[in-house]
């Protein structure tokens, strides 16, 4: 096995045994980045020289006996909203083609301090505001959509081009790509991780979290971004804990909430059939099923675009109006949109966001974790439009990957994803926990046992 190849966890375990070294780590992730990313342009900025000056210092602190822990030599790129000193963020986009970040975001801080090593900076749909990532393709079929808006950071950690990415998520823009592509995606609560130096799309539904291999990567990951930061208003003052699971896979007691309703609605016969088989796993490990209701479903939809559409709008008045030529037009069209959006629907959006919050937080007194589909069909092909349904239906592609990830990000409760199989094309299946505020350390043990019980997944052969 070649290092590039390595989950988080087995790297750190290794660079702290001393019988894999952070330079040997950093090129073998740089050497698999030249092979592969001409094929998936997964990067904005490769910073080639930056990541051997930072593996070397790591691999000389380490010597030393200055162990920061198990981030420590680990590389990791970051998506392109995420400021990182002295390298540019450009939200993929024309519009900040020129911006070069002065000082590290929170998040880009606390890995530094944990001892990361910075691979580069990771393709966005433009400003995040968009479900495909179309200029990177997808790690297992090139012929397909990355998913986004964090299709780059999907695609880097998929294809063995980073070890560990960051991602954010606005209505489910983590957690999408990392289920099309076949990686764990956890969106955490909402304020529980900083977004200070973090390139907003709409400030009451941003959340940044990890893209990983396996779930208890993502909950390594988590442990050093997580704490209050006060220069995000949204931020929690809840201190942080270690999150990582243990290795039992014992869910007795453990209540998993079915959906009755949405969550199954609309969803390709493959990836139905794959979620079920991975909740009937939880209860092959003790789990208890219990079928819930899913409160007030024929607003989530309204509830998500009322709500994102106008905040949006606003973070970009200033250069849609000087420079609208420099947006790409699917992205121009929805900030001009939300200019001709009623004062009136984003104050009902509001209230149902309230409204929604409370329901499920009483829902969520009946279950410990939720288990449902990610998305509802596994990756589309580069430049379709729309999914035909069994029944007719027609949905456009942007439409049908929220659908059923935009609930978390209304309610702010965390939501882990991870894969649970391919379908017929080969192409990755996802299944997302979501449980109550705070809770995360409940979904990654669940997830944590039921990827104990599978095989482990290999990386993607872009084919």
């Amino acid at each position: 096995m070649q290092p590039y190849e390595l989950s988080l966890t087995a790297a750190a375990d290794a660079i702290e045994a001393r019988e894999l070294s952070p330079v040997e780590l950093a090129d073998s992730v740089l050497q698999r980045i030249a092979h592969m990313e001409p094929r998936l342009r997964a990067y904005v900025t490769v910073t080639a020289e930056r990541t051997r000056t930072a593996a070397r210092a790591a691999e000389h602190d380490i010597a030393a006996g200055r162990y920061l822990g198990p981030l420590h030599g680990i590389p990791m790129g970051v998506k392109d909203l995420i400021d990182v000193a002295g390298a540019a963020t450009t939200a993929s986009s024309r519009v900040r083609g020129d911006h070069r970040a002065q000082t590290d975001s929170t998040v880009a801080a606390r890995l530094a301090e944990a001892g990361a090593v910075l691979l580069g900076k990771t393709h966005t749909h433009e400003f995040a505001y968009g479900l495909t990532t179309p200029q990177t393709h997808n790690a297992w079929d090139t012929g397909r959509v990355a998913g986004g808006s964090s299709g780059g950071s999907a695609v880097a950690v998929a294809a063995g081009m980073a070890t560990f990415a960051l991602g954010t998520d606005t209505g489910g823009s983590i957690r999408v790509p990392a289920a099309l592509n076949g990686v764990v995606g956890l969106k955490p609560t909402y304020g529980l991780v900083p977004r200070h130096g973090v390139t907003s799309l709409s400030w009451s539904l941003d959340h940044v979290g990890p893209i990983t291999r396996t779930v208890e990567d993502a909950a390594l990951v988590l442990a050093a971004l997580a704490g209050h930061d006060p220069r995000d208003p949204a931020s929690l003052t809840t201190p942080a804990t270690d999150y990582r699971p243990d290795a039992g896979t014992d869910l007795t007691g453990l209540r998993v909430g079915v959906p009755r309703t949405y969550y199954f609605d609309q969803v390709a016969p493959e990836v139905e059939a794959a979620v079920r088989r991975a909740i009937d796993q939880l209860q092959a490990l003790g789990a208890r099923l219990v079928e819930v209701e899913i409160p007030m479903t024929r607003y989530i939809q309204a509830t998500q675009w009322g709500l994102m559409v106008p905040e949006a709008t606003a973070y970009h008045e200033a250069t849609l109006r000087t420079v609208p030529e420099l947006y790409q037009d699917d992205v121009r069209v929805l900030l001009e949109a939300g200019e001709l959006m009623p004062a009136g629907d984003y104050l009902r959006a509001q209230r149902s966001r309230t409204l929604m919050r409370q329901e499920w937080a009483r829902m969520l007194t009946e279950v410990d974790v939720i288990a449902a589909p990610t998305v509802p069909a596994t990756a589309v092909r580069a430049g379709q439009e729309t999914i035909t349904w069994a029944d007719g239906t027609v949905e456009g592609v942007s439409d049908a990957y929220v659908r059923l990830s935009s609930p978390a990000n209304i309610t702010g409760v965390p939501s882990l994803s991870m894969p649970v199989g391919h379908d017929t094309a080969g192409l990755p299946i996802g299944m997302q926990l979501l449980g109550r505020p705070l809770q995360e350390s409940v979904l990654l043990r669940v997830g944590h046992a039921y990827e104990q019980t599978q095989p482990a997944h290999d990386l993607a052969h872009a084919a």
